[in-house]
């Protein structure tokens, strides 16, 4: 339940700036669009995954907390690696997606998110898959912490701009 409550808030608090425009929750039936919403940042379009914690993988420490959130699709399929070649697996790809909101409601019963670029997420380590397609392959398990820690930070747009530069230094080569 309180993953749909965050599907619900992340918009409201986060992409109901006036620097995004036309957000789109995407239908969680339709494979063709990787993420569960996309809108346009500074003219370029961005897609993100919505993702919340493991409640039982929550732990206080001398800090603050620690937990872990599930970062792959709800079923096996096919999916094609950006080598060209496929496999199946419920692990998430590697581009698939530009942006990870992780809901951190459980660190202390705060409605909070920790962002990251896909990109700058852990790979699969699963010897279930060869060397060359782990590197293609999320972790499907991301331990994540309060205070944040490195790859993630507490506000998207400064990942959203690194984001939007990437695309528009591709398309100049």
């Amino acid at each position: 339940l309180v993953g749909f409550i965050a599907e619900y808030k992340l918009p409201k608090m986060w992409f109901s700036d006036s620097r995004i425009a036309s957000l789109e929750r995407y239908d969680n039936h339709d494979r063709t669009r990787p993420g569960d919403f996309g809108f346009i940042y500074k003219g370029i379009p961005v897609s993100g995954q919505v993702k919340s914690l493991q409640s039982n993988s929550v732990r206080r420490t001398d800090t603050g907390y620690v937990g872990t959130f599930q970062c792959d699709a709800s079923d096996k399929r096919k999916v094609k690696l950006p080598n060209g070649r496929t496999v199946e697996t419920t692990c998430l790809v590697v581009g698939g997606f530009d942006l990870v909101a992780v809901n951190l409601f459980e660190f202390g019963q705060q409605w909070r998110f920790a962002f990251a670029k896909n990109s700058d997420l852990p790979r699969s380590r699963s010897q279930k898959y060869t060397a060359a397609q782990q590197q293609y392959l999320l972790a499907t398990s991301v331990k994540v912490t309060w205070p944040l820690e490195a790859p993630f930070r507490d506000e998207p747009f400064t990942l959203l701009d690194e984001i939007v530069q990437g695309r528009r230094r591709r398309k100049e080569t």
